[in-house]
């Protein structure tokens, strides 16, 4: 459906209901699926043909809201998976192993930082984490014979710092590995990284493209545009014959599609973290929307953010949408139409003024949640990302007061006059 806009995308892709079929995408709550012969069974566990004979690896309403997704990213393939950071985890995951190395930028959420830096440490995979704003010759010296992909997120959460796709994607290019983008914040409504280059999107289907904190998952997209035959020697998994289907080669069997066809049969096969068909219903539904919902997100954090800054106890204001900010010349680069609907800030009297506000808010309410329709804060440094030490903290852009302010779809006035009446209360 590329040829269509995102509006018309969002609303009827991925379901074409036959003479009679249901409108809706319907729920397929089956684990498996019946066939008429033994032939036609082995057929499909050959990678022969395509279908559908058990849920761990594929289902038909988890495939209809992948590919909604990946239509409106503008990929050629796409899988759901149980959470967002199974999705972060598989897209690394399926090009790298046990000696591998991938660089990931430091402006990521904290359980993707955890599970990369220790986590995976733990299954032999070395990442190496950069500034988001380290100069192009620096970032090239960070490559290692054996790096196999750069990692970043569109929007950070909850820095709010806006990757520079074109440096990271050049040295990615470069040095022949794929870019890989969290496109969780901005969603395919405002972000579309494949016209910039990267190679493959995750989204936490979990934030706004569910919008409403029913459901939990995730998607990995793949654009088809990398070339992993050309630098083969680096992506054996997917160049050299797969011992576990009978010596078939990805690269040779699926073309563009190779990357998340292995990702499929081979690691949802085996780590098992797919995504319920119920869930899937739901971000089906959510979908629809989704391009409606940004837009009154942005319009409602812009007017928010612009109201913090000229509030005299808050000491700084985050919002990429907001003239003046840091990266606002590179939101507009790369996200003409909007970023998001998530703000930071910080109080004048600190950590502890920051705490005292959001314990006075009454309409926002304190929740591990993002991008909801219903507004909501949380303090990073106590909640999210309590792990990291302050060093990790300050390089990740998240200072002691940083309060996430999760701008929902309310009235916007009604969301100011909450913020006001609690930051009024504290001294």
């Amino acid at each position: 459906m590329k040829k269509y806009g995102i509006n018309t995308i969002a609303v009827q892709a991925g379901w074409d209901p036959k003479n009679g079929e249901s409108r809706n995408t319907p729920i397929v709550q089956s684990t498996t699926f019946k066939y008429e012969t033994s032939e036609a069974m082995g057929d499909l566990f050959d990678l022969k043909t395509s279908g559908y004979f058990y849920t761990r690896l594929a289902n038909p309403t988890n495939d209809c809201a992948a590919k909604r997704i990946c239509d409106m990213e503008g990929g050629v393939g796409a899988m759901l998976t149980s959470s967002g950071q199974a999705a972060n985890f598989f897209a690394v995951f399926n090009i790298c192993e046990a000696g591998d190395h991938f660089i990931a930028s430091s402006a990521i959420y904290g359980g993707t930082f955890n599970l990369f830096v220790w986590t995976m440490k733990k299954m032999g995979i070395e990442c190496t984490i950069v500034d988001p704003e380290i100069s192009y010759e620096e970032l090239c010296s960070k490559f290692k014979p054996n790096t196999k992909c750069v990692f970043g997120e569109t929007i950070a959460n909850p820095a709010l710092v806006v990757l520079d796709f074109d440096k990271f994607v050049k040295a990615a290019h470069e040095h022949g590995v794929p870019m890989i983008v969290d496109n969780t914040f901005a969603t395919p409504v405002n972000c579309r990284p494949f016209e910039f280059g990267v190679d493959i999107v995750t989204h936490s289907t979990t934030k706004y493209i569910d919008g409403h904190g029913v459901a939990v998952g995730g998607c990995i997209v793949d654009s088809g545009n990398f070339e992993w035959s050309k630098y083969a020697d680096k992506f054996p998994g997917l160049c050299t014959p797969d011992e576990s289907y009978h010596g078939l080669t990805y690269t040779e069997s699926f073309g563009k599609a190779a990357y998340i066809t292995k990702c499929t049969t081979h690691l949802m096969r085996d780590l098992g973290s797919i995504q319920s068909p119920q869930n899937a219903f739901y971000i089906n539904m959510s979908l629809e929307s989704l391009p409606l919902r940004m837009e009154k997100h942005c319009s409602n954090a812009l007017e928010i953010a612009k109201w913090l800054s000229k509030n005299p106890k808050v000491a700084w204001v985050r919002y990429p949408g907001l003239e003046g900010d840091k990266y606002y010349d590179l939101a507009k680069k790369y996200m003409p139409n909007g970023t998001c609907g998530v703000i930071s800030f910080g109080m004048k009297g600190g950590r502890d003024a920051s705490a005292e506000v959001m314990n006075h808010l009454q309409l926002a309410c304190i929740v591990t949640h993002v991008a909801d329709a219903r507004t909501c804060v949380l303090h990073p440094a106590s909640h999210t990302h309590r792990q990291m030490n302050d060093a990790q903290l300050a390089e990740a852009g998240i200072l002691p007061e940083l309060i996430r302010l999760s701008v929902g779809l309310e009235n916007p006035e009604d969301i100011i006059a909450d913020l006001e009446q609690a930051i009024d209360k504290v001294n």
